[in-house]
């Protein structure tokens, strides 16, 4: 309930007389749909990585897979006439939510072809064969002229020359009155829904991705909870033993890697979706794995939903700390609250309050996350979702519906 009402809830303190403390604190609703995004690709690293403890460090591979293949089409380069037919498939206009699934399903494809050969290892080799497969992926994309004029800088949604840009709806395929556009250029507002309701362009992006997400994440979490997700499990604990007792473990780790790849591929066309553009930096370098692999450590790993409050409270520490502080942030509320006077006072050996600002503050966002990460490796192992699942002595719906049904008595 707290994410649905959370646009509302921004702007009216953001337009209150308490606006510059809740901006300092409280991420944009900007921020927000980067935090669904990629949340949804830090699930689905968690879906394999989590659940059958096996680390995917080449994850980056299926998220940029579905990434490209979103901007390419809407740039009318994967365009292909059926013979004999004239039928048009993947031209620049066609739609989001289409492109969406075949994001994901060019993302399995790739994580069997992948998978077939790295799950012939275990351990420390999966991760850096995986590893490996991403680097060969990103070299070559980066290298290649296909992708735009130059191709380390990435792909922007242009169109076809002489044709206007698509817009990217989300929502019912070829139902117009079900489907709203999304993106940071070419998103649209909503006036007057339900006769009073009313969204920015940020805040329909907001919720027609958190849409997508959401339901993304009500499938991974059906399959974890099928016997097929009892089986990785299984493989997690102890896959000798599920060798043993008659499951082909090798099968099981392939098809869990490939429903992972698909949903990767998922956050990765709803990420250029909204972004309507695209880099090997960040979308298929190793580090973008290892951001999901931070967010799968603080939020909790196999719980599913925990990467996905740990990259809201990843992206929280760095819209907090962040260089410009741009919608808040702690530098420019210090620079507005403290007198001339106080920023001018000097600490020690002539170094004042506002260079002490911009020494151990402006810009380093990163450093103090690093600190925070050995933090939680150290004390909080489990995450925070995991901590908290430990203390309610199982998950929080479970306890809460427990609970609530006390009352009821």
């Amino acid at each position: 309930m707290f994410l649905v009402a959370y646009p509302g809830l921004y702007h009216v303190l953001t337009n209150s007389a308490v606006a510059a403390e809740a901006t300092m604190f409280l991420p944009r609703v900007e921020t927000m749909v980067a935090v669904f995004y990629f949340g949804l690709f830090a699930a689905s690293f968690d879906f394999i990585s989590g659940y059958t403890g096996y680390l995917s460090f080449g994850h980056a591979v299926f998220y940029g897979a579905g990434a490209y293949l979103v901007v390419l089409a809407a740039n009318g380069k994967l365009a292909v006439t059926v013979p004999f037919t004239g039928i048009r498939l993947l031209a620049y206009d066609t739609q989001f939510m289409v492109l969406v699934v075949l994001a994901g399903l060019l993302a399995l494809v790739l994580a069997v072809l992948i998978g077939l050969v790295s799950f012939r290892l275990t351990g420390v080799y999966f991760a850096m064969i995986t590893l490996g497969f991403a680097q060969v992926v990103y070299v070559f994309v980066r290298d290649w002229s296909f992708v735009s004029e130059s191709p380390a800088d990435g792909a922007a949604v242009v169109g076809p020359e002489g044709a206007t840009p698509p817009a990217f709806d989300v929502g019912v395929p070829f139902v117009d009155s079900l489907n709203l556009a999304i993106g940071q250029l070419a998103g649209e507002s909503v006036e007057g829904l339900f006769g009073t309701l009313s969204f920015s362009t940020a805040e329909v992006s907001y919720y027609m991705i958190g849409l997508v997400v959401l339901v993304s994440y009500l499938l991974m979490q059906r399959v974890i909870h099928s016997p097929f997700g009892r089986v990785m499990i299984a493989i997690r604990e102890n896959e000798e033993r599920a060798r043993a007792v008659g499951y082909d473990t090798f099968r099981y780790k392939l098809a869990a890697f490939a429903v992972s790849g698909f949903f990767a591929g998922v956050a990765g066309a709803l990420f250029a979706g909204f972004r309507r553009s695209v880099a090997p930096d960040n979308s298929l370098y190793f580090l973008v794995s290892g951001d999901a692999l931070l967010a799968s450590i603080i939020g909790g790993f196999g719980t599913l939903a925990g990467p996905i409050f740990g990259r809201l409270f990843d992206e929280s520490v760095r819209e907090f700390l962040s260089k410009e502080g741009s919608g808040g942030g702690l530098l420019p509320f210090l620079r507005e609250q403290l007198s001339q006077s106080a920023l001018t006072t000097e600490l020690f050996n002539g170094l004042t309050v506002q260079e002490a600002i911009e020494t151990f503050l402006n810009g380093h966002a990163s450093l103090y996350l690093g600190l925070l990460f050995v933090l939680f490796v150290l004390f909080v192992p489990n995450g925070l979702l995991g901590t908290l699942r430990d203390r309610l002595g199982g998950t929080v719906a479970k306890q809460v519906s427990e609970r609530l049904a006390r009352l009821r008595r």
